[in-house]
Parts: C-alpha cells; structure tokens; sequence
C-alpha cells in the first residue's frame, strides 16, 4: 500500500520544477540570501517581475524634484530676492543692525538662560553696551579732536617739509618728471571750479541725512528680533520641507560659524591693533622724535578701525604714519614702517589663528580679489563684507557638494568644519548601503 504513494510524492516536485518561481533570481555562488546587483542587461530596465526597485539608502538619497510646496518656497525666495536687490541702497542699515545682533546674542542668550525674561536681557545688554561707548568716546574724543585740528595746522608746514625732502631726493630724471606731471595736474585740476561738482556733494549729503534715520531705527528693529527670536526660528523651521530641514540647518550653522568668528575676531583685531600701535608710536615718541606723539591717537585709532580691511586697510594706517615720520628725517619714517610691519606679523602669526581659526582663512589672492570685487558691487561695506561673505560661500559649496557626493549631513558638516577625511567618516555616521558588495553594483 505504501509502494504506489512514493512515486505520487516525487511527481509532484518534478511537476513544479520546470522554471524558477516567478520573481525568484538565479542562484549565487557565495552569496546565499543576497540579492544580486542588476547586471548590464537590466541596470535600466529594474527587476524583471515587475516590482519597484529597492528604496535607496537615505545615505545615498540625491535631490528629488520639488514638490508643489518646495516650488512655491523657491518661488517665494526669488521674489525676496529681487525686491532685496531693487532697494539694495537701504539695506547699509540692516545689514549693520544684523552685525549688531551678532555680537549682542551671546550675552541675551546668557541672561535668559539665567531666568531673565528676554525684553528685560534686551534692554541690560543694550544699557551696558551704550554705557561703554559713551565711556571710550569720552576718553577718546576730546584727544582725537585736538589732534586733527592740530593736524590741520601743521599740514602746510608738514607739506613745505615733505616737499623739501623731495627736492633734495636723487631720484631718475624720468621719474620725478612723471611725479612733477601729476603734481601739475592735480593743480590744474583745482584751478577751475565746475559747478557740476557739487551735485554728487549735495547727493552725499542727501543720503547721510537719510542714512541717519536709518540708522536711527536700527535699535528698535534689533531689539524685536533679539527678543523674538526663540519664536521665529520655531517657524521658521516649521515652514521648512521635511526633507530639506536638516540639510537647511546646516547650511544655516556654517554661515553663522563663519560670520560669528570673523565678527568676534574683527573687534578684538581692532582694538589690539589700535592699542598696540598706541603704545608704539608712544615709545617711538620718546625714543626717535616727538612727532609721534603729537597725533598718536589719531594713527591709532586710524589703525584699529583700518583692520576691518584685510591685507590693504593695514597698508593706508601706515601711509599717513611714514609720511608724517618722514617730515623729522629717513630715521624716523624707517622707524615708523618697522612698527606697523612689527604689529602686522604679530597680528598674522599670532592673533588671527588664535582668534578666528581656519573659518575665514583665504588665500591672500582670493582675499585681495573679494576685496576688489566686493568694493565695486557694494563700495565699502562690500569691501569690508567681502571676507566672511566669500569664507561662507567657500564652507556652504563644499558641503553641498558633499552632501551630493552621497555622504550624511552630519559627514559633510564636519568635512566643511576641517576635520580629515578619515576622521570625519566615523562608523556609524554614514547610513549603511546595501549588502551587496561595491564591485557587484559597478
């Protein structure tokens, strides 16, 4: 009885075993229980039962196409932005008010960590911030006001003096002929008066005038922005698509990473150089000649505020130095030069890798190219933003394209914060791919 049910049971699987089971890949050596990469005769067609290919990784997710909601917050920006650009002429204001953020959150921030409601941390912070200028610029003032006015009258004398010197210099005759061509045209230049001249006068005028009441709501419109600002970035980042959010807040940390250093740096760059130009020219006074001393304040303070221009704004507070040296003698003026190349390198070498790392750091033909650049868009604030603006679009492009490169946020953020590469790609950063080994996927 048991003899005919064994062939009925080995004719059931011979009945089911021609073909694979629909869907079913062949088998791989090896390999038991992985599926396979697409070979070169389905790489573009997908898995021949019809299923949708296999969810990328969100390690190596690229950027989808916007969606309806993404389209009408680029929409949105673009519009921003051009109306940005029309009234790009009164933005100087804001875009100084934004700089004085910068530098006042830390403290608000400290104050309302401690308790203190944030309109009051606003309004502390804004009482000890006008108490210190009004102290500098009573200490300052009056000395620098004397200075200029005594600069003043001495600059004929200062000129009889300088062109003596000049008189006397042995230089090529080619040369003091094209100095004594320009020389003469300036001259020529002075003679006549053009009444058309005085329109761009009146113009600038026009403009500081307006510029003041601008300037004048700068305070308001900061203190609603400090005070305000736990509530703005909560929607802000409500209205942020989900899988934008991340990348978006990251692009946002390096900016500010950037800004922030380059803010604190500049203020603590100037007010060093200016205090350690001060103390020069005071030992250049008692040492070399007293012309020195006579407008210390005045140098010094040119010095610091010069320091916001990288690379040439140190170079124009030494011009008027040397040539304010050069009326006592070649000793003085020489002098004069080793101090501010003495400060300089003590600046580069020692103050700015300490103070503002490797976030603004460019190289000196980039810097002097932003400079330039900056300078003929947006004149001299341009010049003097053209540093961090450059820095951040340096940082935010290299994390853009790594984030295109397949790598986390977290990955490209700490690539672009300069750590190596092997350090930065840490186990566990970077989601897993798919089992499959690499060069079955090639």
């Amino acid at each position: 009885m048991s003899e005919p049910a064994r062939p009925e049971r080995l004719a059931r699987p011979a009945a089911e075993a021609p073909g694979p089971r629909p869907g079913a890949p062949g088998p791989r050596p090896g390999a038991p229980g992985l599926r396979p990469g697409p070979g070169p005769e389905d790489a573009s067609t997908g898995p021949p039962d019809g299923r949708a290919p296999a969810a990328t990784p969100a390690g190596q997710r690229r950027i989808r196409p916007p969606t309806a909601r993404v389209t009408l917050v680029l929409i949105a920006a673009a519009v921003v932005a051009f109306l940005l650009y029309q009234g790009r002429e009164a933005l100087t204001p804001f875009i100084v008010g934004v700089l004085l953020i910068y530098l006042l959150r830390p403290a608000v921030e400290r104050l309302s960590g401690l308790g203190v409601p944030r309109w009051l941390a606003v309004l502390l912070v804004y009482v000890v911030v006008a108490v210190v200028l009004v102290q500098v610029v009573s200490v300052l003032i009056r000395p620098l006001v004397e200075q200029v006015r005594a600069f003043a009258g001495d600059l004929p004398a200062l000129t009889t003096r300088v062109q003596g010197l000049y008189r006397d210099m042995d230089l090529p005759v080619a040369v003091r002929q094209a100095i004594d061509g320009w020389i003469a045209g300036l001259g020529e230049a002075g003679g006549g008066i053009d009444p058309g001249v005085f329109l761009p006068v009146a113009n600038l005028t026009a403009g500081f005038i307006s510029g003041i009441f601008g300037y004048l709501i700068i305070p308001v419109w900061a203190f609603y922005l400090l005070k305000d600002r736990p509530q703005l970035m909560t929607a802000f980042d409500r209205s942020l698509p989900a899988d934008w959010r991340r990348d978006i807040w990251e692009v946002i940390r390096i900016v500010q990473r950037v800004f922030g250093q380059w803010i604190r740096g500049q203020v603590v760059l100037g007010v060093t150089v200016g205090i350690a130009t001060f103390i020069g020219l005071l030992i250049l006074n008692a040492v070399v000649d007293p012309v020195f001393g006579r407008f210390a304040v005045l140098l010094a303070v040119s010095a610091g505020i010069l320091e916001l221009l990288p690379i040439i704004g140190p170079i124009i507070a030494a011009v008027p130095a040397v040539l304010l040296a050069l009326t006592a003698g070649p000793q003085a003026a020489i002098a004069a030069l080793l101090l501010y190349l003495l400060v300089q390198q003590i600046e580069n070498n020692v103050l700015v890798p300490k103070i503002q790392g490797d976030a603004v750091q460019l190289h000196p033909s980039a810097v002097i190219f932003s400079l330039v650049i900056g300078g003929a868009i947006a004149g001299l604030l341009g010049a003097i933003l053209s540093l961090p603006v450059t820095a951040a679009g340096r940082d935010v492009f290299r994390y853009l394209f790594h984030r295109l490169s397949d790598e986390s946020p977290g990955t490209a953020a700490r690539v672009v914060g300069g750590k190596a590469a092997d350090e930065s790609a840490a186990p566990g950063d970077v989601e897993p791919a798919e089992p499959a080994p690499e060069p079955a996927r090639a």
